[in-house]
């Protein structure tokens, strides 16, 4: 079942031509045409279903900086200002508010991890607290349980996923930007190697400027031509509840399940790193570089069946640009729930939280999760093809950064100084003898 999505209105005509074409509508796509747009370029956005209706409407909606890889967390960082200045400078409101996240347990190992992190937190200036056992407690009074800690992170907060990628993507025609819905991107036009167009189902659109923010199908649509990208997707399942409890934290997170506040009064519930691997024949391709990252994820992932294979989004085919390619066959990723995950969630949460038993479920939806080896996106040039910019990869971490992901990608186009140092997530570190090592938090 589709996860809830606001809907905006595409432009009624596709341009001949742009300073830059971005493929692909989720959070990183649109924040970087709004960031382009922003600076006076003539940005197209094209997108082979509805804007934000894949992954970046199918996450928590959380945006953190607690427990971020190193290498992350000054894009996390700048991420949060940019929610914030994004409502000031546009009128639109994609749900964002600093709550601070809540993270209990009774796992020693675990409470030792976040004190590390914690430490190395206030070396960046970010500020994390640890709670003891009666400060746990406390703030997770609703559990009606005992903790033996945990962490309040006071600045994170929260977006709504249903609208975050919408609203930016009409702020981005205000700019004068366009957005081109149902018009999948097929190819690239080259001359002398060099990005020329983009071939897309409704036409061409000459540039010589392309974002690649393709989400879980970025991989394919590099394999076209001959770009080796690594990448792997997850198929994780989640549910939203009615409204009608009470007292809750607005995130929360505990290894027994973990729940935001929605827009509308209810909650999402979810299992944190709880997933399906749908093998497929790009995951057997790239087996070699994901097998560190899914052994150190084997107690939380399980075996999946033949929907990712069938849905299209890692095939290995080479596809043609004047027929109908796999992107216009799947507009949108809508995996299969994983039934018993949901009931599963539903079952803790119920568990844990007792106000929750007075709602009951709502929606529930899944969607595929796409990552890179280390665990961290890849952002910048791709080597081989001058004026091609991948921006794919984000791990399960792409919602909350995708404002510092956007401005990145428009300081690389533009040449501003970035935002954060580009280098840990230039894309040729994917294809190197060592890939860095498995991100830690």
């Amino acid at each position: 079942m589709p996860a809830p999505l606001y809907r905006i209105e595409s432009s009624p005509q596709l341009p001949k031509e742009a300073d830059v074409v971005v493929i692909g509508g989720g959070v990183a796509g649109v924040f970087s045409a709004y960031y382009l747009a922003q600076r006076g370029l003539k940005v197209a956005l094209v997108e082979k279903g509805l804007v934000g209706a894949e992954q970046s409407s199918r996450n928590w909606g959380w945006c953190r900086q607690q427990n971020r890889d190193a290498r992350e967390l000054p894009m996390s960082t700048h991420s949060l200002t940019l929610w914030e200045r994004f409502a000031e400078e546009t009128g639109e409101d994609t749900g964002f508010r600093r709550c601070g996240l809540l993270y209990l347990s009774n796992d020693e190992a675990e409470l030792e991890g976040w004190a590390r992190w914690r430490d190395f937190a206030r070396t960046v200036g970010v500020t994390t607290h640890m709670l003891n056992a009666e400060e746990a407690k406390t703030r997770g009074n609703a559990t009606s349980r005992d903790w033996k800690g945990g962490v309040f992170s006071p600045t994170d907060g929260i977006a709504d996923p249903s609208r975050a990628a919408p609203v930016v993507a009409r702020a981005i025609l205000k700019l004068g930007g366009t957005v081109h819905q149902m018009c999948a991107a097929r190819g690239l036009e080259l001359q002398a190697g060099k990005v020329s167009g983009v071939i897309t189902e409704k036409g061409t659109i000459a540039t010589k400027t392309v974002v690649l923010a393709g989400g879980a199908w970025a991989s394919s649509f590099c394999h076209q031509l001959g770009i080796r990208f690594p990448q792997a997707s997850t198929r994780s399942s989640i549910l939203s509840v009615t409204p009608g409890a009470q007292g809750l934290p607005d995130a929360l997170h505990t290894s027994e399940v973990s729940i935001t506040s929605r827009g509308d009064g209810g909650y999402t519930l979810a299992i944190s790193g709880r997933a399906r691997v749908d093998p497929t024949l790009q995951m057997l391709r790239f087996s070699r570089e994901f097998v560190p990252m899914f052994l150190k994820r084997r107690k939380s992932l399980a075996p999946g069946g033949l929907q990712g294979w069938k849905a299209g989004h890692e095939s290995l085919r080479k596809w043609r640009v004047d027929a109908i390619t796999p992107m216009e066959k799947n507009r949108i990723l809508d995996p299969k729930v994983d039934q018993s995950q949901i009931d599963q969630t539903f079952s803790r949460a119920l568990n844990l939280l007792p106000e929750l038993r007075k709602t009951t479920i709502a929606n529930s939806w899944a969607g595929y999760i796409d990552s890179t080896p280390d665990g961290v996106p890849a952002i910048g040039e791709v080597s081989g093809v001058p004026g091609l910019i991948l921006a794919a990869g984000f791990s399960g971490h792409g919602f909350g950064i995708g404002p510092g992901a956007g401005h990145l990608v428009a300081d690389l186009i533009t040449g501003a100084k970035p935002i954060v140092d580009p280098v840990p997530y230039r894309p040729d570190r994917l294809n190197t003898s060592v890939w860095g090592k498995v991100a830690e938090f």
